[in-house]
Protein backbone atom coordinates (compact mmCIF):
# COMPACT_ATOMS: atom_id res chain seq x y z
CA UNK A 1 0.00 0.00 0.00
CA UNK A 2 1.47 3.37 -0.99
CA UNK A 3 1.98 6.32 1.34
CA UNK A 4 -0.90 8.37 -0.10
CA UNK A 5 -3.37 5.56 0.62
CA UNK A 6 -2.16 5.32 4.21
CA UNK A 7 -2.54 9.07 4.58
CA UNK A 8 -6.13 8.93 3.32
CA UNK A 9 -6.95 6.11 5.76
CA UNK A 10 -5.43 8.04 8.67
CA UNK A 11 -7.40 11.17 7.77
CA UNK A 12 -10.63 9.15 7.51
CA UNK A 13 -10.04 7.63 10.95
CA UNK A 14 -9.46 11.09 12.42
CA UNK A 15 -12.79 12.28 10.99
CA UNK A 16 -14.58 9.25 12.45
CA UNK A 17 -13.04 9.73 15.89
CA UNK A 18 -14.03 13.12 17.35
CA UNK A 19 -11.40 15.24 19.02
CA UNK A 20 -11.29 15.14 22.83
CA UNK A 21 -13.77 17.53 24.44
CA UNK A 22 -12.23 20.84 25.44
CA UNK A 23 -12.35 21.75 29.14
CA UNK A 24 -15.78 23.32 29.79
CA UNK A 25 -15.99 26.96 30.84
CA UNK A 26 -18.02 26.56 34.02
CA UNK A 27 -17.87 30.30 34.61
CA UNK A 28 -20.14 30.79 31.57
CA UNK A 29 -23.35 29.91 33.44
CA UNK A 30 -24.86 28.36 36.56
CA UNK A 31 -26.77 25.73 34.54
CA UNK A 32 -25.71 23.31 31.81
CA UNK A 33 -27.22 20.55 29.68
CA UNK A 34 -25.17 17.45 28.83
CA UNK A 35 -25.25 16.29 25.20
CA UNK A 36 -23.52 13.40 23.49
CA UNK A 37 -22.30 12.69 19.93
CA UNK A 38 -20.19 14.70 20.38
CA UNK A 39 -19.88 15.06 24.16
CA UNK A 40 -20.45 18.63 25.26
CA UNK A 41 -21.84 20.74 28.10
CA UNK A 42 -24.02 23.54 26.77
CA UNK A 43 -24.59 26.52 29.09
CA UNK A 44 -28.17 27.60 29.77
CA UNK A 45 -28.50 31.37 30.01
CA UNK A 46 -31.99 31.37 31.56
CA UNK A 47 -33.41 28.41 33.47
CA UNK A 48 -37.16 27.78 33.20
CA UNK A 49 -38.26 27.79 36.85
CA UNK A 50 -40.65 29.25 39.41
CA UNK A 51 -39.88 30.85 42.75
CA UNK A 52 -39.61 28.52 45.73
CA UNK A 53 -42.36 30.45 47.56
CA UNK A 54 -44.89 29.58 44.81
CA UNK A 55 -44.61 25.83 45.39
CA UNK A 56 -47.59 24.93 47.58
CA UNK A 57 -48.38 21.71 49.41
CA UNK A 58 -44.82 20.35 49.38
CA UNK A 59 -43.46 22.03 52.51
CA UNK A 60 -41.80 18.99 54.05
CA UNK A 61 -40.14 17.93 50.79
CA UNK A 62 -39.13 21.54 50.10
CA UNK A 63 -37.44 22.00 53.48
CA UNK A 64 -35.70 18.61 53.38
CA UNK A 65 -34.35 19.05 49.86
CA UNK A 66 -33.25 22.63 50.48
CA UNK A 67 -31.34 21.68 53.63
CA UNK A 68 -29.65 18.75 51.88
CA UNK A 69 -28.64 21.00 48.96
CA UNK A 70 -27.33 23.75 51.23
CA UNK A 71 -25.21 21.19 53.07
CA UNK A 72 -23.74 20.01 49.80
CA UNK A 73 -23.09 23.56 48.53
CA UNK A 74 -21.22 24.29 51.78
CA UNK A 75 -18.94 21.31 51.22
CA UNK A 76 -20.66 19.11 53.82
CA UNK A 77 -21.96 15.53 53.37
CA UNK A 78 -25.26 15.27 51.46
CA UNK A 79 -27.45 12.54 50.01
CA UNK A 80 -28.59 11.77 46.49
CA UNK A 81 -32.34 12.41 46.27
CA UNK A 82 -35.24 10.70 44.49
CA UNK A 83 -38.38 12.82 44.14
CA UNK A 84 -41.23 10.45 43.25
CA UNK A 85 -45.00 10.53 43.09
CA UNK A 86 -47.98 12.20 41.45
CA UNK A 87 -47.66 13.82 38.04
CA UNK A 88 -47.59 17.60 37.87
CA UNK A 89 -46.97 18.18 41.58
CA UNK A 90 -43.76 20.17 41.17
CA UNK A 91 -40.98 17.59 41.49
CA UNK A 92 -38.72 19.05 38.79
CA UNK A 93 -39.84 22.59 39.65
CA UNK A 94 -38.69 22.03 43.23
CA UNK A 95 -35.20 20.91 42.15
CA UNK A 96 -34.75 24.01 39.98
CA UNK A 97 -36.25 26.31 42.63
CA UNK A 98 -33.95 24.92 45.33
CA UNK A 99 -30.94 25.49 43.07
CA UNK A 100 -32.03 29.11 42.59
CA UNK A 101 -32.41 29.56 46.35
CA UNK A 102 -28.90 28.22 46.97
CA UNK A 103 -27.53 30.74 44.45
CA UNK A 104 -29.57 33.50 46.10
CA UNK A 105 -27.84 32.71 49.39
CA UNK A 106 -24.49 33.32 47.72
CA UNK A 107 -23.30 29.72 47.53
CA UNK A 108 -21.64 28.35 44.40
CA UNK A 109 -23.51 25.44 42.82
CA UNK A 110 -23.87 24.42 39.16
CA UNK A 111 -26.80 22.35 37.94
CA UNK A 112 -26.25 19.92 35.05
CA UNK A 113 -29.25 18.26 33.38
CA UNK A 114 -28.74 14.73 32.08
CA UNK A 115 -31.31 12.96 29.88
CA UNK A 116 -32.23 9.38 30.76
CA UNK A 117 -31.24 8.26 27.24
CA UNK A 118 -27.71 9.57 27.85
CA UNK A 119 -27.08 7.59 31.05
CA UNK A 120 -24.55 5.28 29.30
CA UNK A 121 -22.30 8.34 28.90
CA UNK A 122 -22.46 9.30 32.57
CA UNK A 123 -18.97 8.03 33.41
CA UNK A 124 -17.50 10.44 30.85
CA UNK A 125 -19.52 13.29 32.32
CA UNK A 126 -18.42 12.44 35.87
CA UNK A 127 -14.78 12.51 34.79
CA UNK A 128 -15.26 16.06 33.49
CA UNK A 129 -16.99 17.21 36.67
CA UNK A 130 -14.55 15.42 38.97
CA UNK A 131 -11.63 17.50 37.72
CA UNK A 132 -13.39 20.83 38.31
CA UNK A 133 -13.18 22.93 41.44
CA UNK A 134 -16.93 23.60 41.22
CA UNK A 135 -19.75 21.72 42.97
CA UNK A 136 -22.46 20.17 40.80
CA UNK A 137 -26.06 19.12 41.16
CA UNK A 138 -26.56 16.44 38.49
CA UNK A 139 -30.27 16.33 37.60
CA UNK A 140 -32.24 13.71 35.65
CA UNK A 141 -35.93 14.46 35.12
CA UNK A 142 -38.61 11.79 34.64
CA UNK A 143 -36.32 8.86 35.34
CA UNK A 144 -37.83 5.41 34.84
CA UNK A 145 -36.93 2.09 33.28
CA UNK A 146 -38.94 -0.33 31.16
CA UNK A 147 -38.56 -4.03 30.47
CA UNK A 148 -35.07 -5.04 29.26
CA UNK A 149 -33.82 -1.48 29.78
CA UNK A 150 -30.16 -1.70 30.79
CA UNK A 151 -29.60 2.04 31.35
CA UNK A 152 -30.14 1.58 35.07
CA UNK A 153 -26.74 -0.14 35.31
CA UNK A 154 -25.02 3.07 34.17
CA UNK A 155 -26.80 5.00 36.91
CA UNK A 156 -25.19 2.96 39.67
CA UNK A 157 -21.88 4.69 38.93
CA UNK A 158 -23.49 8.04 39.73
CA UNK A 159 -24.97 6.88 42.99
CA UNK A 160 -22.29 4.89 44.82
CA UNK A 161 -21.00 2.06 42.62
CA UNK A 162 -17.70 1.51 40.87
CA UNK A 163 -14.14 1.70 42.14
CA UNK A 164 -13.94 5.49 41.98
CA UNK A 165 -17.47 6.06 43.27
CA UNK A 166 -19.36 9.30 42.97
CA UNK A 167 -17.11 12.38 42.91
CA UNK A 168 -17.19 14.36 46.16
CA UNK A 169 -18.22 17.47 44.22
CA UNK A 170 -21.31 15.85 42.60
CA UNK A 171 -24.74 15.09 44.06
CA UNK A 172 -27.49 13.41 42.02
CA UNK A 173 -31.20 14.33 42.06
CA UNK A 174 -33.81 12.48 40.00
CA UNK A 175 -37.58 12.75 39.58
CA UNK A 176 -39.87 9.86 38.76
CA UNK A 177 -43.55 8.93 38.85
CA UNK A 178 -42.47 5.54 40.24
CA UNK A 179 -40.98 4.91 43.65
CA UNK A 180 -38.88 1.98 42.42
CA UNK A 181 -38.22 3.53 38.97
CA UNK A 182 -40.04 0.74 37.10
CA UNK A 183 -43.65 -0.38 36.59
CA UNK A 184 -45.16 -2.58 39.30
CA UNK A 185 -46.32 -5.16 36.73
CA UNK A 186 -42.72 -5.51 35.54
CA UNK A 187 -41.59 -6.30 39.11
CA UNK A 188 -44.41 -8.84 39.54
CA UNK A 189 -43.56 -10.41 36.16
CA UNK A 190 -39.98 -11.05 37.16
CA UNK A 191 -41.06 -12.49 40.50
CA UNK A 192 -43.42 -14.97 38.84
CA UNK A 193 -41.11 -16.13 36.05
CA UNK A 194 -37.68 -16.28 37.72
CA UNK A 195 -36.08 -19.37 39.25
CA UNK A 196 -35.18 -17.25 42.26
CA UNK A 197 -37.82 -14.49 42.35
CA UNK A 198 -36.18 -12.40 45.06
CA UNK A 199 -32.84 -12.24 43.23
CA UNK A 200 -34.51 -11.35 39.91
CA UNK A 201 -36.09 -8.26 41.41
CA UNK A 202 -33.32 -7.29 43.81
CA UNK A 203 -30.88 -5.89 41.24
CA UNK A 204 -33.35 -3.36 39.84
CA UNK A 205 -35.23 -2.46 43.02
CA UNK A 206 -31.93 -1.91 44.83
CA UNK A 207 -31.28 1.05 42.53
CA UNK A 208 -33.84 3.21 44.33
CA UNK A 209 -32.33 2.13 47.67
CA UNK A 210 -29.13 3.91 46.66
CA UNK A 211 -30.87 7.27 47.03
CA UNK A 212 -30.40 8.57 50.56
CA UNK A 213 -33.50 10.76 50.32
CA UNK A 214 -36.90 9.58 49.09
CA UNK A 215 -39.32 12.48 48.87
CA UNK A 216 -42.93 11.60 48.06
CA UNK A 217 -45.33 13.89 46.18
CA UNK A 218 -49.07 13.26 46.42
CA UNK A 219 -52.15 14.72 44.69
CA UNK A 220 -53.12 18.12 46.05
CA UNK A 221 -56.39 19.05 47.74
CA UNK A 222 -58.84 21.55 46.26
CA UNK A 223 -57.73 24.19 48.79
CA UNK A 224 -54.08 23.71 47.83
CA UNK A 225 -54.98 23.87 44.13
CA UNK A 226 -56.75 27.21 44.62
CA UNK A 227 -53.92 28.49 46.82
CA UNK A 228 -51.44 27.78 44.00
CA UNK A 229 -53.50 29.87 41.58
CA UNK A 230 -53.87 32.72 44.09
CA UNK A 231 -50.10 32.68 44.55
CA UNK A 232 -49.52 32.97 40.79
CA UNK A 233 -52.06 35.81 40.57
CA UNK A 234 -50.31 37.70 43.36
CA UNK A 235 -46.85 37.12 41.89
CA UNK A 236 -47.75 38.31 38.38
CA UNK A 237 -50.30 40.98 39.27
CA UNK A 238 -53.42 39.33 37.80
CA UNK A 239 -56.55 40.67 39.45
CA UNK A 240 -59.64 38.48 39.75
CA UNK A 241 -62.44 38.33 42.30
CA UNK A 242 -62.64 35.25 44.51
CA UNK A 243 -66.01 34.02 43.21
CA UNK A 244 -64.88 34.09 39.56
CA UNK A 245 -61.56 32.48 40.41
CA UNK A 246 -63.26 29.66 42.32
CA UNK A 247 -65.82 28.95 39.58
CA UNK A 248 -63.35 29.05 36.68
CA UNK A 249 -60.58 27.12 38.44
CA UNK A 250 -62.92 24.33 39.57
CA UNK A 251 -64.39 24.04 36.07
CA UNK A 252 -60.89 23.95 34.57
CA UNK A 253 -59.72 21.08 36.77
CA UNK A 254 -63.01 19.22 36.26
CA UNK A 255 -62.56 19.22 32.47
CA UNK A 256 -59.08 17.69 32.92
CA UNK A 257 -60.12 15.11 35.49
CA UNK A 258 -57.31 15.96 37.90
CA UNK A 259 -55.88 18.58 40.24
CA UNK A 260 -52.16 19.32 40.34
CA UNK A 261 -49.65 22.14 40.27
CA UNK A 262 -49.37 21.70 36.50
CA UNK A 263 -53.14 22.06 36.03
CA UNK A 264 -53.11 25.15 38.28
CA UNK A 265 -50.38 26.72 36.14
CA UNK A 266 -52.24 25.87 32.93
CA UNK A 267 -55.39 27.58 34.22
CA UNK A 268 -53.36 30.59 35.35
CA UNK A 269 -51.66 30.83 31.94
CA UNK A 270 -55.09 30.94 30.28
CA UNK A 271 -56.32 33.52 32.81
CA UNK A 272 -53.28 35.77 32.36
CA UNK A 273 -53.66 35.61 28.58
CA UNK A 274 -57.32 36.63 28.79
CA UNK A 275 -56.42 39.51 31.14
CA UNK A 276 -53.60 40.69 28.86
CA UNK A 277 -50.84 40.04 31.40
CA UNK A 278 -47.46 38.70 30.26
CA UNK A 279 -45.74 36.07 32.40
Amino acid sequence: MDESALTRIAEALERMSPAPMAAPDFAAADAFVWHVAPDRLEPVAKVNRVDLSLLVGVNRSRDTLLENTLQFARGLPANNALLWGARGMGKSSLVKAVHAEVLRQGLGLKIVELQREDLPSVSRLLNLLRDSGERFLLFCDDLSFSHDDQHYKSLKAVLDGGIEGRPDNVVFYATSNRRHLMPRDMIENERSSAINPSEAVEEKVSLSDRFGLWLGFHPCSQDEYLEMIRGYCGEYGVEIDEETLWAEAIEWQATRGSRSGRVAWQYFTDLAGRRGVTI
